[in-house]
């Protein structure tokens, strides 16, 4: 018996890195999945972006626990193919009962544009919107949604690491708002929405040169192991980076009813960055 027999969860930003993990460990529960991504880059991003064939690993992987999994290769930041994605999905799979509003680019580093600031607020911040608002139709008492945060919304804006980096920062800031204010509207359909808040993850995200720009600005071209040196200042334990399964095993958590009563919370997997950063406020 798995702690989501018979449920349907909703994950965007599934072919790989967090979303293929929070899939994954939704699936070894019992949840069948309807796993949605883009599977193409944008013009706006600084690093490659997720193929058809991650999507298809993911399902592969998923159907190994013995679950159904629903793939669509959809827009996050096109709504109305958000919605008919989630609508096919729940027709195919019976229902759903958790959503996982996951899907995120974080543009850094050079290359940097206007575009990346406008792909980045369509995919971080209007795409959170599409998933979560196409999904409550379909969402009766016991739900649970979780969007997928950063600790850079714990620390304030980032308007010095160019148009991406920063529209980042403001994205997921207001996803934390979005999370807080939702909640008490969904609390009247005992629908629960909470927000995790990962520090650095070991995914591409977070390896590329761009970020590593970031990190090692000493440097022209900072390699992994010399990003890696700089890594563990994030946080307040001696860790360079979390696993996506860190950040999965809240998200589970999160969506089981072990959590029935937790609704709009921030919650920081970020192994002591915030409290390293910011003073107490009591």
């Amino acid at each position: 018996m798995g702690k989501l027999d018979s449920k349907v969860a909703l994950v965007s930003g599934a072919a790989r890195g967090q979303g293929r993990s929070h899939a994954l460990h939704l699936a070894a529960e019992g949840a069948s999945i309807i796993a949605l991504d883009l599977c193409a880059d944008l013009e706006g991003n600084t690093y490659p972006l997720a193929r058809r064939e991650d999507l298809e690993e993911t399902a592969r992987l998923v159907e190994k626990e013995g679950v159904r999994v629903h793939t669509v290769v959809a827009d996050v930041r096109e709504r109305r193919d958000v919605w008919n994605a989630i609508a096919g999905g729940v027709s195919e799979l019976g229902g759903l009962h958790i959503v996982v509003a996951n899907a995120g680019i974080c543009p850094m580093g050079d290359g940097q544009t206007l575009q990346s600031w406008s792909d980045t607020i369509d995919t971080d911040l209007a795409g959170v919107f599409n998933v979560v608002q196409g999904s409550i139709p379909h969402l009766g008492a016991g739900a649970s949604i979780i969007a997928t945060g950063s600790l850079a919304a714990q620390l304030g804006s980032a308007t010095n690491q160019g148009p991406g980096g920063s529209a980042y920062s403001l994205a997921k800031q207001m996803v934390a708002r979005y999370v807080n204010d939702l909640a008490v509207q969904l609390a009247k359909k005992d629908i629960r929405i909470n927000a995790v808040h990962p520090t650095n993850v070991n995914t591409d995200m977070l390896h590329n040169e761009g970020m590593y720009r970031v990190f090692r600005p000493d440097l022209e071209h900072p390699t992994r192991e010399e990003a890696e040196m700089a890594f563990p200042a994030m946080q307040a334990m001696r860790v360079p980076y979390i696993e996506p399964s860190d950040v999965s095993e809240a998200v589970l958590f999160l969506a089981s009813d072990a959590s029935r009563f937790i609704t709009g919370t921030q919650l920081r997997i970020d192994a002591g960055g915030y409290v390293k950063s910011v003073p107490w406020k009591g």
